[in-house]
């Protein structure tokens, strides 16, 4: 890591230090120095991702300060965390936070298996449900019925077909916020929209914040793409987004892009309350940041929840934020449909370097979103999803309290994901066990950015019953090898499921 990217204050790190649960020491146990509890403090906070990496800690005589110790205690502390692989320093350039060089955490997407070969194994690496029929049958039946006219022109719409750009436009200003049909492009799912908002306002080197922890698909689509990602820390539980932490990431770093999802956050499923949108759009408008939401679980509410406005209500001209939906989460993950809601010269920017990448979306596909739109029969289906995700995720919470206790999490009101403190647990190597064991589950730093989030594992509500059950006795198999292995044991490798 060459340079810092964004700033943690000295009374900030303190308080973050301050926050964390101390454990109590065994009989006879004797307390670390006061250097060694302080390396150890920050530590956790970048495994855990409440400190990014590539963020510039305080000057040691501010921390020593800030923290009431002597400087000599911070720098024997920083000097640790240096030899680690935490820390990096550079004369003039202060010290950020790393993580140890060679680390083999893995930084990819999120690769769905085909279902052919699932076999006996538990699949909770992807998020998506099985389609909510007969709502597809019945959609792609009634998008055959439209097609004719269609099937006498060349077939290729950029900006999606008029009568599908139109509806979508219907729909927000259904929701409060006035939109014609220019605001609108159909995309190839939300990936598709992302991809094409940062090659268009993101190009190679430029900054983009994220929160962090992430959705690791959109993280490795953004890598790719040559950004270069400023992670801004969530804050502790469901209470979700620091609006203190974005204001001086957005001023200080100056990121042409920020990206968030404010509706069930994707992996912690937290909801952002109107008053964290309306600052998170007025930092982003003073910064002259580009705010991307994504809405792609808008509509996945699984308890009673008041929802708030959309965080294109603060800026429905949409200027500043780029809002992106999605048919895949709510609906089906086949139905590769996303469109991008966005002032109409965005759109036409948009629309023009499309031409560049995939032309258009699918014919037949929007026009069965239309139909779904058009005739209620996406409201009965997206209540049907709802139904399922919501027993999917009681009974997977019954299963991971039964069998993995020490794990910790909280519930979420809406979403498909469940964001869980694996019990002290390498996520890595949970994972890794857990394919061993027949479940397959993503580890934590797969959501970070540059390694963060080690003991984490993320959960989907995508299967419930009996298999929810199993899922859970496979997991805890799989963290009896790993707790084994820590404390000295054979460290033999659990045996492969077999049926």
């Amino acid at each position: 890591m060459a340079q810092w990217t964004s700033v943690v204050g000295a009374a900030q790190l303190a308080r973050l230090l301050s926050s964390q649960q101390e454990r109590p020491a065994g009989p006879g146990t004797r307390r670390p120095p006061a250097y060694r509890a302080l390396a150890d403090g920050v530590r956790l906070l970048v495994l855990e991702g409440r400190v990014p990496v590539a963020a510039r800690l305080p000057a040691e005589r501010e921390l020593a300060l800030s923290l009431s110790v002597s400087r000599t205690t911070v720098a024997a502390a920083y000097e640790a965390l240096r030899a680690e692989g935490f820390l990096e320093s550079r004369r003039g350039a202060g010290s950020w936070t790393a993580v140890p060089a060679g680390n083999p955490l893995p930084a990819r997407g999120l690769e769905p298996l085909p279902p052919e070969a699932l076999g006996s194994l538990i699949d909770l690496g992807t998020a998506a449900l099985p389609a909510p029929e007969p709502w597809l049958t019945r959609a792609v039946q009634g998008a055959l019925e439209e097609l004719t006219p269609y099937a006498h022109t060349h077939g290729d719409y950029p900006a999606g077909l008029p009568v599908l750009r139109s509806m979508i436009a219907e729909r927000y200003t259904a929701r409060g916020i006035p939109t014609m049909p220019e605001q609108i492009m159909v995309t190839t799912g939300a990936m598709g929209a992302i991809d094409a908002i940062c090659h268009l306002f993101g190009g190679r080197g430029e900054r983009i914040a994220v929160e962090s922890p992430s959705y690791a698909n959109i993280l490795q689509l953004m890598r790719e793409a040559g950004a270069r990602l400023v992670p801004v820390a969530m804050a502790e539980g469901l209470s979700g987004w620091d609006m203190d932490r974005w204001r001086q990431v957005l001023r200080e770093a100056a990121p042409r892009i920020a990206y968030v999802v404010a509706d069930f956050h994707n992996p912690t499923g937290a909801l952002a309350d109107e008053d964290q949108r309306r600052r998170l759009v007025d930092a982003a408008r003073s910064a002259g940041t580009v705010l991307v939401a994504d809405e792609t679980m808008t509509e996945l509410w699984l308890d009673d929840v008041e929802m708030p406005r959309p965080v294109c209500g603060f800026d429905p001209a949409g200027s500043t934020v780029i809002t992106v939906g999605s048919a895949s989460k709510a609906f089906w993950a086949g139905m590769r449909i996303g469109w991008v809601r966005a002032a109409p010269d965005v759109i036409r920017s948009l629309v023009a370097a499309r031409a560049y990448a995939d032309l258009g979306t699918p014919v037949l596909e929007q026009l069965a979103v239309n139909w779904l739109f058009s005739t209620g029969g996406w409201e009965q289906a997206v209540e049907l999803r709802r139904a399922q995700a919501r027993e999917n995720r009681d009974d997977l919470l019954t299963a991971i309290r039964r069998e993995l206790p020490d794990w910790e999490f909280e519930v979420p009101k809406g979403g498909l994901t469940l964001w869980v403190r694996a019990g002290g647990l390498s996520g890595s190597r949970l994972a890794e066990a857990g394919e061993r064991v027949g479940v397959r589950v993503p580890s934590g730093p797969r959501f970070g950015v540059d390694g963060a989030f080690e003991g984490y594992v993320r959960l989907p509500f995508t299967v419930g019953g009996a298999v929810a059950d199993e899922a859970a006795a496979r997991l805890a198999a799989a963290a009896r090898w790993v707790e084994s292995g820590a404390s000295g044991g054979n460290g033999e490798a659990p045996r492969t499921f077999v049926a």
